[in-house]
């Protein structure tokens, strides 16, 4: 068994596309009409075969509420692996990124949390 998809709710696709891409540098991999919303997914540009997100809009009302209550909570919708937290934490920053919370130690791994600007808080962490 494989993960090769997971979504990520949005408020927008298209401000998420850019974010995802522009500010975080994956790569479009999927961008296919369907209805009124797309099958839109990115991927790492450091693992082109590895897993897509699929940037998937909030619309369905339990899906929204539930986004609402994690960001709410303080609580990460998902997390993302870096080789360097301090460096990439200064990168997004630059890019005009807003931290929830700066490098913090938490034994094994190190983490800190962002506004995606989308609805969403995202963790990104470096292992020790």
């Amino acid at each position: 068994m494989k993960i090769k998809l997971n979504n990520v709710l949005v408020s927008d696709q298209q401000k998420a596309q850019d974010f995802y891409t522009e500010v975080l540098g994956f790569e479009t991999k999927v961008d296919l009409p369907i209805g009124e919303f797309r099958w839109l997914t990115v991927g790492s540009r450091e693992d082109p075969e590895g897993a897509q997100l699929l940037l998937e809009p909030n619309a369905f009302p339990a899906a929204a509420a539930y986004q609402n209550a994690l960001y709410e909570a303080g609580i990460p919708l998902t997390s993302f692996a870096v080789d360097n937290i301090k460096e990439e934490i200064e990168r997004l920053k630059a890019l005009g990124v807003e931290f929830r919370s700066e490098a913090t130690d938490v034994g094994t791994t190190i983490i800190a949390l962002f506004d995606d600007s989308c609805g969403n808080f995202i963790q990104i962490y470096q292992e020790k």
